[in-house]
């Protein structure tokens, strides 16, 4: 397989990419794939713009045609950056091709090396396979170690390398079956897009924590994150790939369906829901765009306040600000303007550009925002260094009054399923009380939306504790439901009885 590199236009700045304090939970990666199109690579590298909020470090594209092989080409940086250039595309032939879009969770974070840019490849006996992981490996420090005993020779610093090297020590014959038996091996979250020399394969863990959909083109299929990405190349939505199943696509687009693993209840990351996802997605069958609006809903519910205006926290926390102000009646304004074109710094982003964080995002509307109390709605808090820029941003702007409500529970544990979260002693919800968080933030009140109440806007009417819980909340509840082996291994304390 050739592996084409480019040098970068112009030097990557990841201080730009990140938010200005880095006071977000970080989407994990996205995974996209396409068989049986005319320049497949073509359809990957749009699919993958539509997923670069999952991840803005890195990306990566493989096909292969038959007359000459596997190709790839990885970048660091924007889709749009490195993979809109004909010289590059010219180097990805064939109806078959897959791609990754990058935000390091694990390996070398906030520091993301070529070497760790997906897909990974690996040459077996019948023949090569790329695959592209979205998700984290809970058990992957165990595993790595186990396979440098017996031999093997990593890379890179991903935990997604483990899945090539247990594929190639199986005894199993295909690699689709390989697949499986590496995969039965592995703990933790994973969505995997794969392509071997004929066929492109689909896969979820047990649990179903990542996303992953099936679309129709043409006579050709695409895998996703997320359906907003097979909008952009104008293919069909057709089902979303269920927890624990394998999907097979041959070159002639027939699909075979597999369940390589133990049924198990599906656990998906409600966080998606509130965050991640893009809103303009459909997930289990519902709109984005239309959970975050009920969320406000709910919100509004439980927490009203007396004010004049209720404003977004851009961009994420727009949808919950429009529901908020349907069911509380208050009026809607765009009080915080964001920047859009915050991709790149044009000037070298110094001590003192970087202190001045939040304001080269967002500014302040300060014809609206003057002598009004106002309600900022938000998708989560998580160190709060953010909020507390943004509350004086809008008191700086002349507010009377500001009152903070939150489209999430407190995130009091960090999540081991793809997502970078703060060690628990930084997350402001980990060490604090609702009150005491409001102190901290000096506002005039501060709420967030209960779990029970999120559950009902996602569409579990009765809330989380009618039965089984239907989605991961690690992040809120503290209940892990596949233990993060590696992390506790290192010290890391469940959640105890007390708490």
């Amino acid at each position: 397989m050739t592996d084409a590199v480019f040098p970068p236009s112009h030097p990557f700045d990841f201080d730009a990419v990140r938010d200005a304090d880095d006071d977000k939970l970080r989407e994990e990666c996205g995974v996209f794939g396409v068989n049986g199109v005319v320049d497949a690579a073509n359809f990957v590298a749009l699919g993958l713009h539509a997923l670069q909020h999952r991840g803005q470090e890195a990306g990566g594209i493989v096909s292969h045609h038959p007359e000459f092989g596997f190709n790839s080409a990885r970048r660091m940086g924007y889709v749009r950056d490195n993979f809109t250039s004909q010289d590059v595309m010219d180097t990805l032939p064939g109806a078959l091709s897959i791609g990754h879009v990058r935000y390091s969770t694990t390996g070398s974070k906030g520091n993301t090396a070529i070497r760790d840019v997906q897909p990974f490849f690996g040459e077996f006996a019948m023949g090569g396979a790329a695959i592209a992981h979205n998700g984290n490996i809970t058990n992957a420090d165990a595993l790595r170690r186990e396979l440098i005993e017996r031999g093997s020779i990593f890379q890179s610093s991903s935990d997604s390398e483990c899945i090539i090297h247990l594929m190639a020590r199986s005894l199993q014959k295909g690699i689709p079956e390989r697949m499986e038996d590496a995969l039965r091996r592995v703990e933790g979250a994973f969505s995997v897009v794969a392509m071997t020399r004929t066929k492109l394969i689909g896969v979820r863990d047990p649990l179903g924590v990542r996303p992953l959909v099936l679309g129709r083109i043409g006579d050709g299929w695409a895998l996703s994150s997320e359906t907003c990405a097979l909008d952009i190349i104008g293919a069909e939505f057709v089902r979303e790939i269920e927890p624990g199943e394998m999907v097979v696509i041959t070159e002639d687009g027939k699909i075979e369906s597999r369940r390589p693993f133990r049924q198990a209840t599906s656990r998906f990351c409600i966080f998606e829901h509130v965050y991640f996802s893009r809103p303009d997605s459909i997930l289990g069958g519902r709109s984005v765009y239309e959970t975050r609006e009920a969320i406000g809903r709910e919100l509004a519910k439980e927490s009203p306040v007396d004010a004049d205006l209720v404003c977004p926290v851009p961009d994420s926390g727009t949808p919950a600000a429009i529901g908020f102000s349907l069911e509380s009646g208050i009026p809607y304004a765009m009080g915080i303007i964001r920047n859009q074109y915050m991709g790149r710094t044009f000037i070298e982003p110094t001590e003192h550009i970087r202190n001045m964080g939040v304001r080269l995002k967002l500014n302040v509307n300060r014809a609206l925002i003057r002598d009004k109390r106002v309600i900022l709605v938000d998708d989560s808090v998580v160190r709060g260094t953010t909020s507390r820029k943004i509350k004086e941003m809008i008191l700086d702007a002349g507010a009377k009054e500001v009152h903070f409500r939150i489209a999430s529970p407190p995130t009091a544990w960090p999540c081991f399923y793809g997502v970078d979260t703060p060690q628990r002693e930084k997350l402001l919800a980990a060490t604090m009380s609702e009150e005491e968080m409001r102190q901290h933030l000096s506002v005039d009140s501060l709420k967030f939306i209960s779990l029970d109440g999120l559950y009902r806007a996602v569409g579990e009417a009765k809330g989380r504790d009618a039965g089984c819980p239907q989605y991961c909340d690690a992040c809120f509840s503290g209940e892990y439901p596949v233990e993060p082996a590696d992390m506790i291994a290192q010290g890391f304390q469940l959640k105890t009885a007390a708490e």
